[in-house]
């Protein structure tokens, strides 16, 4: 029998997953993506086109394309990111190409779909909301940080917690988003930056009802690494307590946890992460996760630039869970 399964997040964490996934036979995959990013390619293109920033929906489409063997190089240039020029420094072609595609037919869901029979995703990739807002965060002195590439890349008081995160404008969920949700079997949230790529999807008006009212269960995928100015210093019970404090009267849908039991870093990896006041994930032996969750203790990173979590071990776990 056929599992709805939805992903709901942004950023590398939700491409990890979905590409995990997308091969994996009875599941039907849909992926619910952030429309927060400011920066870079996806904040240009907003500010001028007035497109959603397209970076997150990218990414989900890259993660589920299967193109014909004929268009092998279609992927790796939808991916391209032009790199000097003083017109197209810092674009990706796939940001552009969404972009175009919109101006052409009208609408950022006719372009999407447009690229999905494209590269024959083997999923639906949906915005969160078609509404443009703002991702806000308060930090424990009361300053506001406005933007998400202004807290992604903390210059302003990196040395204070965030209290919370919200949006402004209050935008609600694009409706086909929110069905999905609705017939979901299970919602996979995470790895991703837990302020800046998953919560802000929380934050759209509708979104944890349709969770709540759905008969979905969540699987939470914890990071392997903090980030600082963002979640300095926190443990994974700390990342599964901001998910439920953000689900609200969703939150007892959280019943599963991914968490990794690995306990080193390769040093050559560590060097890197120690530049930027990052470090591993780990729990805390004398704290409690919420009563209805229940943890999953897995080897889940791979070795390699980056420490990130591997999609084989990722896809194992998960398909424990879900079947």
């Amino acid at each position: 029998m056929n599992k709805n399964v939805v992903v709901i997040g942004g950023g590398s964490g939700t491409y990890n997953v979905l590409t995990a996934l997308k091969d994996c036979p009875n599941l039907n995959l849909s992926a619910v993506v952030s429309i927060a990013d400011s920066g870079g390619s996806s904040g240009q293109l907003r500010d001028e086109f007035g497109i959603l920033p397209p970076g997150d929906i990218r990414r989900a489409i890259l993660a589920l394309s299967d193109p014909p063997i004929d268009y092998f190089s279609l992927r790796q240039l939808f991916s391209y990111r032009f790199g000097n020029g003083t017109g197209l420094n810092g674009h990706s072609f796939g940001n552009l190409m969404l972009t175009a595609l919109k101006e052409i037919l009208g609408t950022e869901i006719e372009a999407i779909e447009a690229i999905s029979k494209m590269f024959r995703l083997k999923g639906k990739v949906l915005p969160v909301s078609l509404e443009k807002t703002n991702l806000c965060a308060r930090l424990e002195d009361g300053t506001i940080i406005k933007g998400e590439t202004n807290i992604d890349i903390r210059t302003v008081r990196p040395d204070l917690k965030i209290l919370d995160v919200f949006i402004d404008p209050i935008v609600k969920i694009f409706k086909q988003a929110k069905e999905a949700i609705l017939e979901a079997d299970w919602i996979i949230i995470g790895p991703g930056d837990l302020y800046t790529s998953l919560i802000p999807n929380l934050l759209i008006s509708g979104t944890n009802k349709a969770i709540n009212d759905s008969r979905a269960k969540i699987i939470y995928v914890c990071n392997l690494m903090t980030k600082y100015g963002e979640t300095d210093g926190f443990c994974a019970q700390d990342f599964v307590m901001e998910m439920c404090n953000y689900l609200k009267e969703a939150e007892n849908k959280l019943e599963f946890t991914i968490v990794n039991s690995e306990n080193k870093v390769p040093k050559k990896l560590m060097e890197k992460y120690i530049e930027e006041k990052a470090h591993p994930v780990f729990e805390d032996k004398m704290r409690k996760y919420p009563k209805q969750v229940k943890t999953i203790k897995s080897s889940m990173a791979q070795s390699g630039q980056l420490w990130r979590h591997d999609p084989e071990k990722l896809k194992e776990e998960i398909l424990k869970i879900i079947f």
